[in-house]
């Protein structure tokens, strides 16, 4: 039983705490001040030193003669959660620092601990309350939180909130990557109001070789760590009483045969989770998924993955998705093409993406931005990997959707990449057995129409990912149907990248570029190719909408954005669409 690294230090430090939508908050969402600071002149002053009165401090003027020279209050204002580049025109483009405050009041009577939980904040931060120093955050699609219980005040609080999405070599992401940096708080705020001793985390799953048995875990933290811990599943007629060790850590074992989760009928349990301190609801499924050969079995049986990937970005204008409303048009539009496999590219998505994705049968592909040619031979890159390896799966290891855990999208081959992704894939393991481990390589060997898949990570993934855009960046489309793949492993293999870009409205000949025809002309072949690779067990075509990349220059067409996807930025279906939805609705298990 794998027992997740945890953080006791109740000030300073981030803690990692489960389900944290299901606890008592105040939400901090709504409009923020801001300061636009390409300098960094409220952290550092002339000589590139950290200030002692830096914008963290909102200082007044207290006398008509006092040099303050900036102010929150007569400044710019976001909406949070949100970007900055699509609220703001002048910062469309803008990869540098801004500072966020809000001000707020508390005057509820502390019973316990207080944290701000932040769900995300793109890229690094650091957060202060009332002027002091809480922490900072490294990673910009995963959660943190920070005790701020004996920071608060009954009135004239002030949340400060230094935001860079900078772009760095030595990031994860790095330099350069294919779609939008969306900067600032993107995610919800939240005051979290929890006992002096809670739940911390928990694993809820079934067994890794009975169908009937139900195991986990519980994870106290606090001031009283031993104590009585009631886990009940009411729809089973399942309750039992654990005893937390001096640690606060406790594992169960469940006797009981629930009805498994599929995609055509994803059923989700409510279990409880009971103190003396409080009580958390979750909903939570059981599955199994394995590999047996080159076959995917779920519950046994082999599924063949109908997907689309999906990025991050808010239907009907872009910008970072901040609703539930957005993800379900996203997902509603793949269920309506016939899906019952997401890729969430290419970084963990939020988490009411994947808790709605898992109640409208999806299997979900999760994945950690280490994208193209991040410094593999950086040992503070690697950390930065792994921390944001730990923190998705530490957020997500609930979801049944959840069937892979994806640790690199089309890394280079050479040795330092190979240790630095086996470390990533050994980690992930060593936190969650129940999930199938995967990267989408685009290192297959190709002469004339033979393809050869011998990418040496093959070894190491349960999931072959390859990302093959034959017909577009290769050959012509009807040359792809006829291509023979061959794989040097005896794996099951993800297309996990397919298709060609096209402008909503332009059309033409088959063979012209940039057409729906030509789109749609390229899904035709490669579909057939589909058809001919007896080791593939599903694919996830790039990609369901048109993305915003500052890669794409072509202004006539392209216009900032990727226009690969099936489905316009305004919302509108392409014929590509429809050919792919005639293949799913046609392909069985």
């Amino acid at each position: 039983m794998m027992q997740f690294n945890l953080l006791f230090d109740i000030h300073g430090k981030n803690h990692a705490i489960q389900n944290v939508s299901a606890r008592t908050y105040k939400s901090l969402d709504g409009v923020w001040q801001i300061i636009i600071d390409p300098l960094e002149n409220g952290y550092y002053n002339h000589s590139l030193k950290p200030r002692k009165n830096g914008y963290f401090k909102n200082e007044k003027m207290k006398n008509p003669d006092d040099l303050i020279e900036y102010d929150f209050d007569h400044n710019y204002q976001l909406n949070v959660p949100g970007d900055w580049n699509t609220q703001m025109e002048k910062l469309y483009y803008y990869e540098g620092c801004i500072w966020y405050k809000r001000s707020f009041d508390y005057k509820e009577k502390i019973n316990g601990r207080i944290f701000v939980h932040f769900e995300a904040v793109n890229y690094e931060c650091k957060v202060y309350l009332n002027g002091a120093y809480l922490g900072d955050h490294v990673g910009g699609y995963t959660p943190f939180s920070f005790d701020v219980t004996e920071l608060l005040q009954e009135t004239d609080n002030f949340l400060i909130v230094q935001v860079k999405n900078t772009r760095r070599r030595e990031g994860v992401p790095t330099l350069n990557t294919d779609w939008w940096n969306y900067g600032g708080i993107t995610r919800s705020v939240k005051l979290l109001e929890l006992p002096d001793t809670y739940i911390e985390d928990y694993f809820v799953r079934l067994s890794s070789d009975k169908d009937n048995i139900i195991t986990g875990w519980v994870q106290l933290n606090g001031e009283n760590l031993a104590n009585m811990v009631e886990i009940s599943i009411p729809e089973l007629g399942e309750e039992i009483r654990v005893e937390t060790n001096e640690n606060g850590y406790a594992s169960f074992s469940i006797n009981s045969g629930p009805e498994l989760w599929t995609p055509e009928k994803p059923k989700l349990y409510k279990i409880n989770l009971i103190t003396d301190f409080e009580s958390i609801e979750d909903e939570i499924g059981f599955k199994r998924i394995e590999v047996k050969g080159t076959h995917i079995l779920l519950n046994g049986d082999p599924i063949f993955l109908k997907g689309i990937s999906i990025h991050e970005e808010a239907p009907f204008g872009g910008g970072r998705i901040t609703s539930g409303e957005q993800c379900k048009i996203l997902l509603n539009w793949a269920k309506e093409m016939g899906c019952n496999f997401v890729r969430l590219a290419h970084y963990p998505h939020g988490e009411v993406m994947v808790r709605q994705a898992e109640k409208m049968g999806f299997l979900i592909w999760s994945e950690i931005p280490v994208y193209w040619t991040v410094l593999f031979n950086n040992r503070d890159t690697y950390q930065n990997a792994e921390n944001q390896l730990v923190d998705m799966i530490n957020r997500d290891k609930n979801r049944v959707g959840i069937g892979l855990w994806s640790v690199a999208n089309e890394t280079p081959v050479n040795g330092e990449r190979l240790s630095f992704l086996r470390k990533l894939i050994s980690k992930a393991k060593s936190l969650d057995s129940t999930r199938l481990i995967t990267a989408a390589l685009d290192s297959q060997k190709g002469e004339g129409d033979n393809i050869i898949i011998d990418d040496r990570l093959g070894a190491y993934v349960d999931v072959i990912g390859i990302n093959n855009y034959c017909g577009w960046y290769s050959k012509k489309p009807e040359e792809c149907g006829a291509l023979c793949w061959e794989n040097k492993f005896d794996k099951p293999m993800i297309l996990s990248e397919v298709g060609a870009g096209a402008l909503l409205g332009l059309h033409g000949a088959v063979n012209e570029r940039w057409t729906e025809e030509y789109q749609a002309e390229v899904y035709r072949h490669n579909l057939e190719m589909v058809e001919r690779i007896d080791f593939i067990q599903g694919l996830s075509p790039w990609i369901l909408m048109d993305f915003r990349s500052p890669r794409r220059n072509l202004k006539h067409i392209q216009m900032d954005y990727n226009r690969k996807g099936l489905i316009s930025d305004t919302g509108i279906k392409k014929e590509a669409f429809y050919v792919l939805r005639k293949y799913y609705m046609e392909k069985g298990n």
